[in-house]
């Protein structure tokens, strides 16, 4: 069981690098390891401590945009009444890609959720995934810079000039997140950019795309905070108001960020980090 002290410590943690594109998952991975913490990070309690925190962070990724969310809800809504996706209802049509890209990731992560689980407790594996991941980062940024520049600002109509297979695409990118060391932000914001849109439209429409992911996540694993011993939920809403916190302030900096700057920081960083990192574990 995490003590207070470390659930504080992965709680900021998480919430801040949950929404950077530098793999939270890998973090409270690597951050363990590195510190030498005796925690067994494959067992079912830390996994749900964990989902517990990312629960936290996409609440507060729904009180950002709650708005929106009321509106994608509607749109889905209408377009059942109607039977159609109308032209004019960019909700609507934003809604039914938010489904499309969400499942691909939930499905493997049903069908493969123990294997996955295996891999927190593979910190040299983890180390090597956050490394590639920030290759992907440069790799996308290259290509977005040769092709035609947007001007659009990320509003609905950009979002929802992406066609179905785009969704897709975007969803099984979504599914490289589901092994530590990938950031699902920056898989999703990276994919994004790749089908055409802006840096303002992938951070949106990646931001959305967390919310369901994460809450199917939760439905399935924080159940495992009520078998154990009553201490280690609490230590987990300790975590979880951590994260909360953290993802607050990152949301509110990542938003004005994108408006104007690339994902070629934070791979750089997850390079460098990545091999410190295994440097580090093999001493």
């Amino acid at each position: 069981m995490l003590s207070y002290f470390q659930a504080i410590v992965l709680g900021l943690l998480q919430g801040f690098a949950e929404l950077f594109p530098i793999s939270s998952l890998g973090h409270t991975v690597l951050v363990p390891a590195l510190l030498g913490w005796s925690v067994d990070r494959s067992d079912n309690q830390f996994v749900a401590f964990l989902v517990l925190t990312h629960l936290a962070t996409s609440l507060v990724l729904m009180g950002f945009f709650w708005r929106d969310w009321l509106a994608i809800i509607k749109g889905v809504l209408r377009s059942l009444r109607q039977r159609e996706i109308s032209p004019d209802d960019p909700s609507a049509r934003i809604g039914w890609l938010l489904i499309v890209s969400t499942i691909p990731a939930g499905l493997l992560g049903l069908l493969f959720e123990e294997r996955l689980r295996l891999l927190f407790g593979s910190a040299d594996i983890v180390a090597g995934a956050l490394v590639a991941n920030g290759f992907v980062l440069h790799v996308v940024e290259r290509v977005r810079r040769r092709r035609a520049t947007t001007h659009q600002r990320g509003d609905d109509g950009e979002i929802a000039s992406l066609s179905w297979s785009q969704a897709t695409l975007i969803g099984i990118a979504q599914c490289l997140a589901l092994v530590p060391g990938f950031s699902r932000t920056g898989l999703t914001m990276g994919a994004s950019l790749a089908c055409g849109l802006s840096h303002p439209g992938a951070v949106r429409y990646s931001f959305l795309l967390a919310t369901p992911i994460i809450f199917a996540a939760a439905v399935l694993k924080v159940p495992d905070l009520f078998t154990g011993e009553t201490g280690g939920l609490n230590v987990a809403l300790l975590g979880a108001a951590c994260a909360a916190v953290a993802a607050f302030f990152s949301t509110r900096f990542l938003l004005r960020y994108f408006e104007t700057d690339t994902l070629r920081p934070f791979g750089s960083y997850c390079i460098a980090a990545g091999l410190v990192s295994l440097l580090l574990l093999s001493i």
